[in-house]
Parts: structure tokens; C-alpha cells; sequence
């Protein structure tokens, strides 16, 4: 829903994954291989995404064979998803929220090996169920639904009228995180900008750092990270969507490169100045696109990029300053 109520034309001319692959903030080879895929291909697979998570989880609410088919439909979706990108925990969260839709005979059937006993002996008595209390479950219940109802509405633009008392079990809860909406990509990134960190200790030849994981040498081939989550190179990500000045963060990163940092050096997968930090420091900011499978072939590139500007101007410290402080 929150796709649709932006009205993104990536999402509703079908295109979305034509550039989700190329602009997710960590892309995988698995991805660059999907990009690859024929436009009615990955139109199709758009539908399809947009199906799944729009319909199938009202199945969750139905008997055994929908409940079932909500869980195998949406575990496909998120194996697809994490087989093709670096989301991180994400997709495994949601695969974990799969598990309490499968009884126990759906759970046998996927097990590798069936017990089927030794010589026949009596079964021990089952032990006790164990329920919640009556008024600790209406409690529960009515915490959640006035919650997931809030932000169910507010996604769907509908104004609620007098609802106080929601709204201030709603404002209760929201400090723990735990009934929060959630809506990734609801606006589809349609070009991909990469902050590619320089230094330089005469101001006139530069060294590009390398990243562990998000793309800087176009010869490079995208890496594989998830389930982890590279907490630097995904906030570097965001931060070339704005400006330098909206991410004070990252002037704070550039001076701890200037002053040689071991733990920051420790966060990058080639310093080009091992030896002593540089005297400048500069970002700039490209535009990144997959190649093509057969540029790919001929120039070895995995990436092709064009310069867009300055994203930090050169930066320098202090004289007399070269600690972290």
C-alpha cells in the first residue's frame, strides 16, 4: 500500500525492477545478473512482488491451506529478494514471521528424517497446555489493533475522527519499536549517485579509498554481504542522496581519515596511504549504472560511472592537528 499511495510511476508503469537491482543500497552480482533480465521479465516479477505483499497477507487470517499459502508465497518472496541483494537481517526477519503460520504436521513434512520408534512402548502424557489469562490477552489485543490501526489508516489517507484514546496507547508503545510500520522503497531510487572518497598530499594527484562493500572501482564486481549489515557503507548510501551538509556525519569521517584513525582505517577494504594519512581529503559524487553483459565482457567492468561534481570541496586540518581529538 505504501507503494501504491505515493503513486511512483516506477511502481505503477510495472518498471520498479528495472532499476531496484542497479540503486538498492549494497547490490549483489546475483543482482547484476537480474538486472540482465528482459524488460517484460522483470515487469511481470513487479506484478507479481506487488501481488504478494498487497493480497497474500490477509491469507494469514484464513484456515490451514490459505495460512500455508501466505507463508510459502511470502518465503519465496523474501528468498528471491535476499538471493539477488544485501538487505542485511531484513529478509531473514521476515522469513522468521513465516515460521508461527506452519502447524507441526506442515513442519514434519519439511523435516529430512521421520522417528518412526523403536519397539512399541507407551507414549508419556502430553505436557499441559500453557494459555495466556483471558484479560492479558484482551489487553494485548487491544494494544496492537489500535496500533497497527493508526498507521493502517494513516497509510491509507484516512483521516481518523476523536480517536484519543488510540492515539495515546499509540504514543505509549511507540517508544519500544515493536508495532511500527514499515515501508522500504515505497519510492523507487531511479538512478544510482556514489560518494567516492579521495586523498592527496600535494592537492593535485588523488587516491580513491575502496569500500568493503559498495561500489567504487567500476572493475570491481558487487560484492555479497547479507545477513550483514555494513552499517558505514550503508549510511554512505543515504548520504549521497542529499547533501554534505545534511550529513555532518560525514565531514566527522573525512577528518578521522585525515588524522589516520586505526579504528575508521580498520572499516575500509584499501587505504592508499598505508604509510601516513594524506593532507587533503575530497569527495565527489558519480553517477553509477550496471553494464550492459556484453560492455561487461569486452571492458571487464562491472560498473560504468560519469562524474556529477564535488560532493566535499578539499578538505585539510589544522596545522598542528593529526590526533583524533
Amino acid at each position: 500500500m505504501a507503494k501504491l499511495a505515493v503513486k511512483d510511476p516506477a511502481w505503477s508503469s510495472l518498471t520498479a525492477l528495472k532499476f531496484h537491482f542497479e540503486t538498492q543500497p549494497l547490490p549483489a552480482w546475483t543482482g547484476w545478473y537480474a538486472h540482465q533480465l528482459p524488460t517484460p521479465v522483470l515487469k511481470t516479477a513487479t506484478l507479481l512482488a506487488l501481488g504478494i505483499e498487497l493480497a497474500i497477507p490477509f491469507l494469514i487470517f484464513l484456515p490451514r491451506r490459505p495460512r500455508l499459502l501466505a507463508a510459502t508465497l511470502t518465503a519465496g518472496l523474501q528468498a528471491l529478494i535476499l538471493l539477488t541483494g544485501n538487505c542485511g537481517f531484513l529478509n531473514w526477519l521476515t522469513l522468521a514471521l513465516c515460521l508461527p503460520l506452519l502447524d507441526d504436521a506442515a513442519i514434519r513434512s519439511f523435516l529430512p528424517i521421520r522417528w518412526q520408534g523403536g519397539p512399541a512402548r507407551q507414549s508419556p502424557a502430553p505436557p499441559p497446555r500453557l494459555h495466556w489469562p483471558l484479560p492479558a490477552t484482551l489487553a494485548l489485543a487491544a494494544v496492537v489493533a489500535s496500533t497497527s490501526m493508526i498507521q493502517f489508516f494513516a497509510l491509507a489517507r484516512i483521516t481518523l475522527r476523536h480517536p484519543d484514546p488510540a492515539f495515546a496507547i499509540y504514543r505509549w508503545v511507540a517508544p519500544l519499536r515493536s508495532f511500527n510500520s514499515y515501508g522500504l522503497f515505497a519510492s523507487m531510487t531511479t538512478n544510482r549517485q556514489e560518494i567516492i572518497i579521495e586523498g592527496s598530499d600535494d592537492g593535485v594527484k588523488w587516491a580513491a579509498y575502496e569500500f568493503r562493500s559498495k561500489p567504487g572501482n567500476p572493475e570491481r564486481c558487487p560484492g555479497w554481504t547479507a545477513a550483514h549489515q555494513p552499517r558505514l557503507e550503508w549510511q554512505l548510501w543515504f548520504a549521497a542522496l542529499g547533501t554534505c551538509q545534511q550529513n555532518p556525519w560525514f565531514i566527522q569521517f573525512s577528518t578521522r581519515l585525515l588524522q589516520g584513525s586505526p579504528e575508521v582505517l580498520a572499516l575500509l577494504k584499501y587505504n592508499p596511504f598505508p604509510s601516513a594519512p594524506p593532507r587533503f581529503i575530497r569527495a565527489e559524487l558519480y553517477d553509477y549504472k550496471f553494464n550492459t553483459h556484453a560492455a561487461q565482457s569486452q571492458t571487464g567492468c562491472w560498473w560504468q560511472r560519469k562524474r556529477r561534481g564535488i560532493y566535499l570541496p578539499p578538505l585539510s586540518l589544522p596545522p598542528g592537528q593529526t590526533a583524533p581529538g
